[in-house]
């Protein structure tokens, strides 16, 4: 199943963040910043990622109710969501 690219802006917009996050987490350890802020970003990082993924697996989820798409099926789409459980 192919995911409709521009209800997905948001979802790219959020991982942009993300990995500006990551960047930054990467800069402080280098810099070798407190491990309490290090940690915090690093949380705030997997948090976004977490938040993109289930929000491209909802629109896949509404597109293949709205579009009857069979090339994903009940199995398929419970896996997605449970690999980012």
């Amino acid at each position: 199943m192919e995911l409709d690219s521009t209800e997905l802006t948001p979802v790219i917009n959020r991982l942009k963040r993300a990995q500006g996050q990551l960047a930054a987490v990467t800069r402080m350890l280098q810099e070798g910043r407190d491990c309490k802020d290090i940690v915090t970003q690093l949380a705030a990082v997997s948090k976004a990622l977490d938040r993109a993924g289930f929000a491209i697996i909802a629109t896949g989820l509404e597109q293949c109710i709205t579009r009857e798409d069979a090339s994903m099926n009940k199995k398929d789409l419970e896996k997605l969501f449970l690999s980012l459980a």
